[in-house]
């Protein structure tokens, strides 16, 4: 039975329910008078159920799918104006026990070059991190008791936030970390972690455990229900996603709605992030032996329908997808971005060659931060390092009240031009300065709030003539 409070995978992520929403769907995919009544209720901006969301999405009415994309962009304006959050991932250990058929960190594998970082290693890793212009991270590991134990993440968060160098500093860490205890989560939520980050892969029972036949990532429930646990153990701030390809993008698309729609149900808060990863080459993994590949197109549909149904979320798209992809992908409601990326073990501190590859994927955007951030700016939006609201405690329902009011403009919009005006002082070309100020110049007259306006262009003066960080509302 279909049960959105429930803290049961069976009921939340209810399969007869998925079934009967992609049947209802292809039945009034045509139905005008509904496709009407659905589009207009988008409009308001406060969501719509994963059944609405998926007539919207098998339907092929032209018109229709030209609102879509435009209402998309509008909803990710109005809740997050033209700003890009940027990261990078950081991966600590490839050592893993399951297996997972479509990573290349297999416990099988015995071509891939596994690796662990040293925390003396981790530091040089931050250190090239910092030396690039990065804030904030996403740790990525392997499952490995013996090898990744909770301990060896907790000093590594710790070694992350302790290094200062120059002007550098990590301010927040994200973590991507397998389901673990609610005993775990609060370990995580002691060490000042940002976002806890876990991807279903896929929310079809059947094809989960078929796809994970070996290891402790074999229990699908376990695995369903670890943001439960996380939220449970008082981390409120979790990121969601499924591996697009796996499955049909029907089935994922209306699953990913459910889990979003029973968090926000049972906590009251729903995913701070939701990811839309593709599947990508790796060492020993051809995507071409999935047969659910997701064509150019519906995934950009699929994005767009996220952002209309989930306003509120942060959406992610990392460097699996090509700058062509990820342009279009931006216009469309994403809102975080990876730039200048590695997914090998200790790969920014040293270049891997190819035969020593610990990488889980290839790249399909391999350009530096730098030309990530030109880039951005180019196309009319604000590259942002901000932090502010993790570490002024908006996190949660608090970060979500603002977003869903659009409040956090008077906080977004000068946190992201303060901290582009830092990596422009500390790591940007004179192009960069260049190019970056005029924004800067511009984006500040947007503010909607004189006193909070004024108060950052003190800031950002601050920063020019006394050399002065981290300034933050």
């Amino acid at each position: 039975m279909y049960n959105k409070v429930s803290s049961k995978a069976e009921e939340f992520i209810n399969d007869e329910e998925i079934l009967s929403t992609i049947e209802y769907a292809e039945k009034n995919k045509n139905n005008k008078k509904l496709l009407r009544e659905i589009m207009d209720k988008a409009k308001l901006e406060k969501g719509l159920s994963h059944r609405d969301a998926s007539v919207l999405l098998m339907t092929d009415d032209e018109k229709i799918n030209s609102e879509i994309y435009s209402l998309a962009k509008k909803i990710k304006e109005d809740h997050y104006g033209s700003r890009i959050v940027l990261f990078a991932p950081l991966y600590l250990s490839n050592y893993c026990i399951n297996g997972c058929v479509y990573c290349p960190y297999h416990a099988k594998n015995k071509t891939i070059r596994r690796k662990k970082l040293t925390q003396q290693e981790i530091k040089d890793e931050v250190i090239a991190l910092q030396d690039m212009g990065h804030k904030r991270l996403a740790l990525e590991l392997g499952e490995d008791p013996l090898n990744n134990p909770i301990d060896y993440v907790l000093e590594s968060i710790d070694t992350i936030y302790s290094i200062k160098h120059k002007n550098g500093q990590i301010r927040r860490v994200n973590v991507n970390i397998a389901a673990t205890t609610v005993e775990n989560y609060k370990k995580l939520k002691d060490a000042g972690i940002g976002t806890y980050i876990l991807f279903q892969e896929t929310y079809n029972k059947k094809s989960y455990e078929e796809l994970h036949p070996t290891g402790p990532k074999h229990n699908y429930d376990y695995h369903t229900e670890a943001m439960d646990r996380a939220m449970e153990a008082g981390i409120d701030d979790v990121g969601i996603g499924v591996l697009f390809g796996l499955e049909t993008y029907k089935y994922e698309f209306t699953g990913l709605l459910m889990h979003a729609e029973h968090l926000e149900a049972r906590f009251g808060v729903g995913p701070h992030t939701i990811s839309v990863p593709r599947i990508q080459p790796g060492d020993d993994i051809d995507p071409s032996d999935f047969k659910n590949q997701l064509a150019d197109d519906i995934f950009e549909k699929l994005i767009a329908l996220i952002r209309i149904s989930v306003p509120y979320t942060g959406m992610i798209i990392s460097t699996r997808e090509s700058q062509r992809v990820r342009e279009r992908a931006l216009e469309l409601g994403i809102s975080q971005i990876s730039g200048g990326s590695r997914t090998s073990v200790g790969g920014y501190a040293e270049e891997e060659t190819k035969d020593k590859n610990s990488a889980q994927f290839e790249l399909a955007d391999n350009r530096t931060l730098e030309e990530v951030v030109d880039w951005l700016i180019e196309l009319g939006y604000i590259p942002s390092f901000c932090t502010a609201c993790y570490r002024a405690g908006r996190t949660g329902d608090r970060f979500m009240q603002l977003c869903k009011s659009g409040q956090i403009l008077n906080c977004c919009q000068p946190n992201a031009l303060m901290t582009l005006k830092e990596y422009l002082l500390d790591y940007g070309s004179d192009f960069s300065k260049e190019l970056g100020q005029k924004l800067i110049d511009s984006e500040l007259e947007k503010i909607p709030n004189e006193k909070v306006k004024a108060q950052a262009k003190e800031y950002i003066d601050e920063m020019e003539t006394v050399g002065k960080r981290d300034f933050r509302f």
